[in-house]
């Protein structure tokens, strides 16, 4: 019995396994649909969609560039628990994952699923279903942000934390001395958090936000409360400056040397490396940040063995 192009992804979205698992089965079934999930069953391979619909909030967080520096990447990549995120095989892929999209650019994270995966001759959803199988996990690729030009790469604590961050210089991106420089820029995001570039970079919302807060601060205080509207305003105006300094990265004080700011340290390993440099982006993605957590029941786990 011929199959079609649309019995393989029937048998896909059945299984959750691989397109090439799914043509197989079905060629080996002659088309047989019953009988290609069987086959995929008697293999263990549909097991995978099982794993599907369970928490992954765990994993890694992984950035890297390429030789040059030209290219980066920071990809986060899910797993159940933080056991798996230790693993050689995991992180393998993760890192192929990333080596992924630096050579093949792909718009998005279903795109990169549909793309080769670098040094193997399956797509990155099948090479997905193997690790799901092999690992014993779901495992989702969350998202990604690949950057090129001058990019320089840091992770923290073994993947809790990765970041990129992208250069305007006209300074060789590999020279070790300038890569330093970056992962030291790097280290600062890791490190507070930092939501923005500069002032500039800060939305006209977020600091008429910001300013309301520290009005009504400034009225529940006594020694506030009736000052004149003019004076009030001068405050928040400092306060406001104070705020540019704690949040935007150019402005903010150097974690290695608080007696300057990351600007002025960008501004001095410019003139150290004969050349200029500009941070013209970043970005800094935290392992699960904003996804549920898994919440483990060990009596309810011990039971159902038993049972």
């Amino acid at each position: 019995m011929a199959f079609t192009a649309q019995d393989v992804k029937s048998l896909r979205e059945k299984t959750g396994c691989g397109m090439m698992d799914c043509k197989k089965a079905l060629t080996e079934a002659n088309g047989d649909m019953d009988a290609a999930i069987d086959i995929l069953r008697e293999q263990g391979l549909a097991k995978a969609a099982k794993k599907a619909s369970r928490i992954a909030a765990e994993g890694i967080a992984y950035a890297v560039t390429n030789a040059e520096g030209t290219v980066g990447v920071v990809i986060e990549v899910n797993a159940e628990t933080d056991f798996v995120a230790k693993n050689a095989d995991f992180q393998n892929f993760v890192k192929t994952l990333a080596d992924t999209v630096i050579a093949e650019n792909p718009a998005d994270v279903d795109a990169l699923a549909q793309t080769k995966a670098v040094g193997t001759d399956v797509t990155v959803a099948d090479l997905l279903q193997e690790k799901i199988q092999t690992i014993g996990e779901n495992i989702k690729i969350r998202r990604f942000e690949r950057f090129e030009g001058a990019s320089v790469a840091y992770v923290h604590a073994g993947g809790k934390i990765g970041v990129l961050v992208n250069f305007e210089t006209d300074i060789d991106a590999a020279n070790p001395d300038f890569v330093a420089y970056g992962k030291d820029v790097a280290m600062q995001i890791a490190a507070l958090n930092t939501q923005y570039l500069d002032e500039a970079d800060v939305p006209a919302e977020v600091i008429e936000h910001e300013k309301e807060i520290m009005v009504a601060q400034m009225k529940q205080d006594p020694k506030m409360a009736n000052k004149p509207e003019q004076v009030l305003t001068k405050i928040v105006e400092g306060k406001v400056g104070k705020f540019y300094k704690e949040n935007c990265l150019v402005d903010q004080e150097f974690v290695k040397d608080n007696s300057k700011t990351v600007g002025s340290y960008t501004a001095e390993t410019a003139k150290k490396l004969g050349g200029s440099i500009k941070i013209f982006k970043f970005v800094r993605f935290e392992k699960g940040e904003g996804l549920e957590k898994r919440q483990d029941d060990f009596a309810a786990e011990v039971a159902s063995m038993v049972k």
